[in-house]
């Protein structure tokens, strides 16, 4: 299919449609239009839906409250929207994004790097963003901005962005300014961004907003070629109220000494991460009270299980037993000094690359250099001109010689060169990287949320340029889109890029900020390239807070279409092609040998470890580069996965998360997580599971029967009890069922379980040893008692029994979510009375992997269960089925996050553990994994500075670079990759990414000779998990004339379909001394 009918077929996703309340970007001259209110359709229609279903719930007073409302009524439910914010949330929390909510920016300067930073700060949902530019489209713009197109040339720049950003986020508004800046218009702004601006206005423009009450956020940067920068200033006493944004850290106390200083020891269920000099409270702690005041405290000698405390606790109460330490989060005040004078005192630089830490004085004189030079010449030094980059070095030389005792040793001609010939382009890559940083210094300066930058910040990655000398008539401009890239990198390399073969996994956050880099850069955009995008997923509202392609008229649309049209608009030269299918082994006749032979890089967009590890092999075995990224709410990190020369993304791995004991989950929770794990897994097994074995059984009973008679143990026992229960005593006909049904769960889980756990185990128990069994981190349980006047106990009968019905398709009544009349309806149930039993089982063993307990008599009572069963169904209606439902964490209109945080804090409550709002609830019962535009824009300019690397194809494991950053401290450390580990035999020596390939479809025979030709003695052979040949077994000699292929086919019972041309094996093998020896794979052609 021609790239033209691929646009023609995928516009129809692009199509923009008005929302209702849409609000328009506006044009102002004057700074007062910044005040006008914030519009916010999504609000208004958010209070409308709400009037309307307090209406239909027959309240005649329109105001009055919900269940639901008064259950998590925290104030904050209507200002924010969580199902289009809730990554975000995860990340900030509640309090910052109001903050960020209330804030006005300007961002000056339309070029690639303000349309990144001014992006990042849309999505992220500031109040105001006001764009401001001078100057004019040019076609050397169109290498960097996403926005511009050809139509926009000769157009305002901040007039040609203020439609397409307006777009990402119409709860912000979206202003123009196209006149000349002065300083009194700064005043209605809490940060102002500069990214073009010489530096005498920018002193200028700094003075004005240090000295303003209260101070206006100050930032200038700017990227030139391969060279970038920062500067911040956020006034003379900034207040950082989180400075790292972590949870603040807690331990289980196990003994506290009566000694000055005391020691006090946790519990080894988890490591303390408490430092020296931290400030803690305690609490809970039996005995020695006198710590319970609230007062901090502060921590020395921290270990992993114990710390001391500066205080003598020797006259104090004995400690006795619980408690809980909890780290004191400080806020923190910052003096910073305005440009004018931390030019001259800088301070210390923000380190990125430890190789280079030399490197940033020598750029905070070249970045003034530069200055000098704009401001003399009245243009930026041309690439491939000798005399231009000599006039830089000059003027840098003659700078460094006023400096004084800093003086520095060496300029570096030749970087200087480099960053002269690059000066006036503004690359992709590095506007994306600087964007990330620099969106989320804003976001800091209007939040007071992590630790801002303090104060500059310079970073290059010349390592990106060609290796080989580029000749200057290389770097002249063809009139083409590219010329500002091509001004840096040379047009060898632009072909190189515009005829790559690519492939990119994934088209969620990062998929979609790639595609948008690789259409800028002409990756796949020449006749000879293609680019391919898979992502077998589809878009939900979540999503568009982060994967700026889509707009909410694409929800419910295929990511990778949506995205591939939304990169074709931005360039329409690019060659893409659009797949809605998962990567894997069940997908390998898409992603077949050719496929994957014909590539010129692999880029990984993807969210999940497995899949990572999939195409990783897939690239290992191909010997194609992998750029790999991945993102966690401030943090983000890049791995280069480069064919011999670096190790594969699998070659290390993190070690697996820690599982709470089953027992624990169950009976002896001691955090909300215990609590929330417990509360998911009863919801699915009451209204997922449950239902459907109910209906497995009732679609072929006869089948159901026998493979619970054939399984035979106390999991199929357990199974027929449940659906036996489910179809008999707890079967619902009516709504007031369901209520009946929803009240005497809360009765058992929160009170009948509690007293059984107290009467098997009491308060003052003791363990065979003689040691109290309720000790830390146990936690001993109280009864909850039921009452209507409680939001939360109504709350949780409201969405219990609304999903209940929902299972048995019993329609809801509107009142179930009227306060009174739901209350008048619990009042109707009779609760029986509930006698603990002597013979109760409670699993306290923390290796158990299930509370179901075998039974020698389990096929008997299997047997019983079963005619039971049958006479169950003689009642139930013709064509009975249950409708069973599957957790979906993104509606907060399915009540699903309502049962699971009701079920959590009830639960929390028996356990006196903290109870959690809804929104945290879904975080960690969702598994939500937290994430922000700018890390994810940061990792993608990273990986993109790579790229120009892999497509050179001639650098060197030295100038590949591995990143970690964490914008929230902010810390940034670049690393080279590691080299792969190099296996030696006799005179040959190879690595993972070596395959020895055997071609004409050798017989078994032929291949162990082959190999001891080698020196190397098989003794074993497989394929997959079938075993081909061992020389311990005689049989397997007669299989030495065999072709290899005809035993995959005769042996493993594999066919191999006809995109097949090879089968792979692994051969153990040892050397002549009988030491085992770690061959490559062998590939076996036998077509």
């Amino acid at each position: 299919m021609g790239i033209r009918r691929v646009f023609s077929s995928l516009l129809h996703y692009m199509l923009p449609r008005k929302r209702p309340g849409e609000g328009e970007a506006v044009n102002v001259s004057d700074s007062e239009s910044v005040k006008r209110q914030r519009v916010v359709s999504s609000t208004d229609n958010s209070t409308n839906q709400a009037k309307n279903t307090s209406d239909s719930a027959g309240n005649s007073n329109c105001s009055e409250p919900t269940v639901t409302d008064m259950a998590f009524d925290n104030g904050t439910s209507r200002d924010i929207d969580e199902d289009l914010h809730s990554r975000q949330l995860a990340v900030y929390g509640r309090e910052t994004m109001r903050r960020l909510f209330a804030s006005n920016v300007l961002v000056s300067g339309m070029q690639g790097l303000g349309v990144e930073i001014a992006k990042n700060l849309i999505l992220a949902g500031v109040k105001s963003v006001t764009l401001h530019d001078e100057g004019s489209v040019e076609l050397w713009d169109m290498s960097s901005n996403f926005v511009f197109t050809e139509k926009d040339l000769g157009n305002n720049r901040a007039l040609a962005s203020v439609q397409k950003l307006q777009e990402l986020n119409n709860a912000v508004t979206v202003l123009t300014l196209t006149t000349k800046l002065t300083t009194e218009k700064l005043s209605d702004f809490q940060a102002v961004v500069f990214t073009d601006i010489n530096l005498d206005s920018a002193i200028e423009f700094n003075d004005y907003c240090h000295n303003h009450q209260p101070p206006i956020a100050f930032i200038k940067t700017e990227v030139r070629g391969l060279f970038g920068s920062a500067f911040c200033d956020f006034g003379p006493a900034f207040t950082v109220v989180d400075v790292d944004g972590e949870e603040p850290h807690t331990g289980i106390i196990a003994s506290i000494s009566n000694d000055s200083p005391a020691l006090v020891a946790c519990v080894d269920d988890e490591r303390l991460e408490f430092q020296d000099g931290d400030l803690v409270v305690f609490s809970e702690v039996r005995g020695m009270t006198e710590l319970n005041d609230g007062k901090p405290r502060k921590v020395k000698n921290a270990r992993p299980y114990s710390f001391t405390l500066e205080e003598d606790t020797t006259n104090y109460g004995a400690y006795e037993r619980g408690g809980i330490v909890t780290q004191v989060k400080e806020p923190k005040v910052l003096n910073f000094k305005p440009l004018k004078e931390a030019l001259k005192d800088t301070g210390d630089f923000l380190l990125s690359d430890f190789s280079k830490f030399d490197r940033p004085p020598l750029l905070h004189l070249a970045f003034q250099a530069l200055d000098k030079f704009v401001c003399e010449m009245g243009r930026y030094p041309v690439a491939g001109i000798e005399g231009d980059a000599q006039k830089l070095i000059s003027i840098t030389s003659t700078i460094n010689e006023s400096q004084g005792d800093g003086k520095l040793d060496d300029i570096n001609p030749k970087l200087l060169r480099h960053f002269a010939f690059g000066a006036r382009a503004v690359l992709n890559p590095m506007a994306a990287m600087f964007g990330g940083i620099v969106g989320q210094e804003v976001m800091k300066a209007c939040s007071g949320k992590f630790h801002p930058l303090f104060q500059f910040f310079y970073f290059d990655s010349v390592e990106s340029l060609p290796t080989e000398p580029i000749d200057p008539s290389d770097f002249q401009p063809l009139n083409s889109r590219y010329d500002a890239q091509i001004s840096v990198f040379g047009s060898k390399l632009q072909k190189k890029l515009e005829d790559a073969k690519t492939f990119v996994v994934g088209s969620g956050a990062l998929g979609c900020e790639f595609l948008k880099n690789l259409a800028l850069m002409g990756v796949s955009c020449g006749s000879s390239g293609k680019l391919t995008i898979t992502d077998d997923d589809v878009i939900e509202k979540s999503n568009l807070s982060r994967q700026f392609l889509f707009r909410d008229w694409n929800i419910g649309q295929p990511k990778s279409t949506v995205a591939a049209s939304a990169a074709l608009a931005i360039n329409p030269q690019l060659h893409i092609e659009a797949l809605q299918n998962r990567v894997g082994s069940e997908t390998e006749n898409v992603f077949h040998d050719p496929f994957w032979e014909n590539l010129s890089v692999v880029i990984n967009a993807l969210d999940n470890v497995n899949a990572r590890l999939y195409v990783d092999q897939r690239c290992l075995y191909f010997q194609k580069p992998l750029l790999e990224s991945g993102t966690l709410g401030a943090k983000c990190n890049t791995q280069m996965v480069i064919p011999h020369l670096t190790e594969n993304y699998g070659a290390s791995r993190d070690p697996p998360e820690k599982q709470a004991p089953m027992c624990t989950v169950h009976s002896f929770p001691h955090n909300i997580d215990h609590c929330l794990t417990w509360a998911r897994s009863e919801f699915e097994g009451l209204l997922e599971k449950t239902p459907a074995e109910v209906n497995a059984y009732l679609s072929n009973p006869a089948e159901y029967a026998s493979a619970m008679r054939n399984a035979g143990d106390a999991q199929a026992r357990d199974n027929l009890e449940r659906v036996i229960e489910c179809l008999d005593r707890e079967r619902c006909e009516s709504f007031q069922d369901c209520i009946l049904w929803a009240r005497l769960k809360f009765e058992d889980y929160f009170a009948n379980r509690v007293n059984q756990l107290a009467f098997t185990f009491p308060e003052d128990a003791a363990t065979s040893t003689g040691a109290p069994f309720w000790s830390a981190p146990k936690r001993f349980p109280r009864p909850l008692q039921f009452s209507t006047s409680d939001p939360s106990h109504l709350h949780f009968i409201m969405a219990g029994s609304i999903l209940r019905a929902e299972t048995f398709g019993i329609p809801i009544p509107d009142w179930v979510k009227n306060p009174k009349k739901l209350s008048e309806a619990v009042d109707q149930v009779i609760v029986p009375d509930f006698q603990p039993r002597n013979d109760a089982k409670i699993v306290t063993d923390e290796k158990a992997t299930s509370l179901a307990t075998a039974s020698v008599d389990d096929a008997a009572v299997i047997n019983d269960l079963i005619v039971k069963l049958e006479q169950c169904c003689q009642a139930l209606p013709p064509n009975f089925r249950m409708k069973p439902i599957q957790f979906e964490k993104d509606d907060d209109t399915n009540y699903h996050m309502d049962l699971i945080a009701a079920l959590a804090n009830m639960r929390a409550r028996n356990y006196s553990i903290p109870e959690v709002d809804k929104l945290k609830a879904k975080f960690i019962a969702g598994r939500i994994i937290p994430a922000i535009a700018t890390s994810t824009a940061m990792a993608t300019g990273l990986v993109c500075l790579e790229l120009y690397k892999v497509i050179d194809g001639s650098h060197k494991v030295e100038d590949y670079r591995n990143t970690f950053a964490n914008l929230a401290l902010p810390l940034f450390s670049i690393a080279e990759p590691v080299a792969p580990k190099v296996v030696k035999h006799q005179n040959m020596s190879w690595t993972m990414w070596d395959r020895w390939i055997i071609k004409n479809n050798p017989t078994l025979r032929e291949l162990l000779k082959w190999l001891s030709d080698k020196g190397l003695n098989a003794y074993s052979i497989s394929f997959g998990s079938c075993l081909l040949y061992n020389s311990m077994f005689p049989r397997h000699k007669d299989r030495m004339d065999k072709k290899i292929a005809d035993l995959v086919r005769d042996v493993a019972k594999v066919e191999l379909p006809p995109y097949r041309n090879h089968v792979d094996v692994v051969v153990a093998c040892e050397d002549e001394e009988d030491n085992d020896v770690d061959i490559p794979q062998i590939s076996i052609y036998f077509r």
